[in-house]
């Protein structure tokens, strides 16, 4: 009875949570109504393992994951995956010294940290590409010009973590140009599930991405939750 009720429960959230970005799924090719997951990115292999499908055998895939990573956030308190546990979050690069364009992305991300402020499983993390001077008290600074919440770390580490880590984790870009006190990095946003695995790119500054981005944030939130209904079973 119990185990009734806390699927029912979850049915309902997912109802509430994931209407929007069905309703961008749904309709697919010749008016079809089909349920269309999000895309994993980055090097994939075949697995030993496998599993059947209407009768036939299909083997697994394993998808590219982040590797754990240990960095410092705005308030100087260490982060970590413990830290997202069975949660999503979206993350972007940036630097507090960066003109215009950061600034820019950032006020869309905070307008995304608004709409999920009450949502347990989403969470945001904006890394810079210069921990030398972003130091935590330089990062609190810089997010003051925003809404935060404790929902949005602002993240800085060594360089060697944070660069390995935006390369070999991300996939994007992240380095200083030489000689100079500028940066080459991505100027998008990545949605990160909760095993850690990467299902979207976004460019920050466009609005059709953002909007894109809302949509399947709650298409993920939804298949989380079916993980959940399916554990209690």
């Amino acid at each position: 009875m119990r185990k009734a009720s806390i699927a029912k429960k979850i049915m309902i959230l997912v109802a509430i949570l994931a209407l929007p970005g069905f309703l961008y799924y749904l309709l697919t090719a010749k008016g079809k109504n089909r349920y269309k997951p999000l895309p994993f990115y980055g090097p994939k292999q075949v697995a030993a393992t496998g599993h059947k499908f209407h009768g036939k055998y299909i083997p697994d895939t394993i998808y590219h994951k982040l590797s754990d990573f240990k960095l410092t956030d705005q308030n100087g308190k260490e982060v970590s995956f413990k830290n997202f546990d069975k949660k999503i979050f979206i993350a972007n690069f940036f630097y507090t010294g960066c003109p215009t364009v950061c600034s820019a992305v950032n006020k869309n991300v905070s307008e995304l940290v608004y709409a999920y402020r009450k949502n347990p499983m989403v969470y945001f993390l904006t890394i810079t590409v210069n921990p030398d001077k972003d130091k935590p008290e330089v990062l609190k600074q810089y997010s003051r010009q925003f809404e935060t919440t404790n929902k949005w770390l602002f993240l800085t580490g060594d360089t060697t973590t944070v660069y390995n880590l935006a390369r070999k984790g991300f996939l994007v870009d992240a380095l200083k140009v030489p000689g100079k006190d500028e940066f080459i990095y991505s100027d998008k946003l990545i949605l990160i599930d909760a095993e850690k695995r990467i299902r979207g790119y976004y460019n920050g500054a466009s609005t059709a991405d953002i909007t894109k981005l809302n949509d399947e944030i709650k298409v993920q939130i939804a298949e989380e939750l079916r993980k959940v209904d399916k554990a209690l079973y």
